[in-house]
């Protein structure tokens, strides 16, 4: 089930309602647990979102998740996008998060005239999440990341065989 919300840049008061509506939105899909603990994607070797969004020829450096809490003073879409982590600036968010179990993944991303961010819930069973899945696994390019078409090929094999965990 994929669920979201757009919001366009000229939008009133943009950071404090994207920042109403993602809270809104992880707390209905499940993305918190009890703790309101959550996994966020970060990228490797390199310090930020934006070093990634500077590298040239398209290369993208490895990620990791990364748990994280959510504090009781927070501010995602504005601070934490300004951060560099979880954005390019602030109100121009662009991240991934998954909940701890992975039953639901989170992701924002801003394009020419506002933001969108979208929840899908158990993506291990969308086929469309599948099909891009499959897809990295056959990329020949020279920028295409080895170290992470090998993870994908080897969970989509345990997936195959029915492991645990997949």
């Amino acid at each position: 089930m994929t669920d979201g919300f757009s919001r366009r840049y000229d939008t009133p008061q943009l950071v404090e309602r994207l920042n109403a509506d993602w809270y809104d939105l992880a707390v209905s899909s499940g993305l918190f647990d009890d703790r309101r603990e959550f996994l966020v994607q970060l990228p490797q070797g390199t310090r930020s979102h934006l070093a990634v969004l500077q590298r040239r020829h398209g290369y993208r450096a490895p990620v990791f998740w990364t748990r994280v809490r959510l504090l009781d003073h927070w501010d995602v879409m504005g601070r934490g996008a300004a951060s560099a982590f979880l954005g390019v600036h602030s109100g121009h968010p662009g991240f991934a998060m998954m909940s701890l179990d992975g039953s639901v993944y989170v992701c924002a991303s801003t394009g020419e005239t506002g933001i969108d961010v979208l929840v899908v819930r158990h993506p291990d069973r969308s086929e469309n999440i599948l099909r891009h899945l499959e897809w990295i696994t056959r990329r020949d390019s020279p920028y295409a990341n080895r170290e992470e078409k090998q993870r994908v090929a080897a969970w989509l094999a345990g997936r195959a065989r029915g492991l645990p965990g997949r």
